[in-house]
């Protein structure tokens, strides 16, 4: 993917006078980070929302303050409640040599015959998955392969993702990715047929009992 670079200059307004920033165009920000002094930027906001539109909350953005660039992952975005238009965006500096923890989003690919061929029903448990790594092994997606369940009750687990091993991944081995289970209907029709076919079997011992 394409470097993602944002322009910004350092904010001197605050308080209620960043409304005349935003009147302008602007779109108001903070950088802030391990060994880093917390820094107030501003950005053009139009090149700025077409940016951040494009990434993923881990991907790694370069914030070029006057000259120099700023490697940091987008940690929050306030919007209008109204225009949902961007307010003020939070940026987390981070160092290209020392490991990270970031939240990446699953993106689920391929096609589950076991919902396809025999009308389960997927049922996801997660959405994303905590890992530690560079910041330049971070990727900006997980895949997960939905074509591994071929049967009813197949499951997908954490540990059954593959990554590279630059990337450890935080969340417990066993926890469940994703699931195929019954259509309910098919459940209901299945104790509804075991319920109805019991008193024929009661009845048939009676039977047998009186002619004894």
């Amino acid at each position: 993917m394409e470097k993602a670079v944002i322009q910004a200059t350092v904010r001197n307004v605050t308080g209620k006078k960043v409304r005349a920033l935003r009147r302008q165009g602007q779109l108001p920000g903070v950088l802030y980070g391990h060994n880093f002094q917390p820094t107030p930027i501003s950005m053009d906001l139009h090149d700025t929302t077409k940016i951040l539109s494009a990434i993923t909350s881990s991907s790694i953005v370069t914030v070029v303050v006057d000259g120099k660039e700023n490697a940091a992952l987008v940690r929050e975005k306030q919007r209008d409640f109204i225009k949902g238009t961007l307010k003020h965006v939070d940026f987390l500096v981070v160092s290209l040599t020392e490991k990270l923890r970031a939240t990446v989003s699953l993106d689920f690919v391929g096609v589950s015959a076991a919902v396809k061929d025999f009308n389960g029903i997927l049922v996801t448990n997660l959405d994303s998955l905590e890992v530690e790594c560079l910041p330049s092994d971070l990727p900006e997606k997980i895949e997960v392969d939905l074509s591994r369940l071929a049967s009813i009750g197949d499951v997908i687990h954490v540990k059954d993702v593959i990554l590279s091993k630059n990337i450890e991944v935080l969340d417990h081995p066993e926890e469940v990715i994703a699931v195929v289970n019954l259509q309910k209907e098919e459940v209901e029709e299945g104790t509804e047929a075991a319920g109805a076919a019991e008193p024929e079997v009661i009845e048939k011992g009676k039977k047998e009992e009186e002619e004894e």
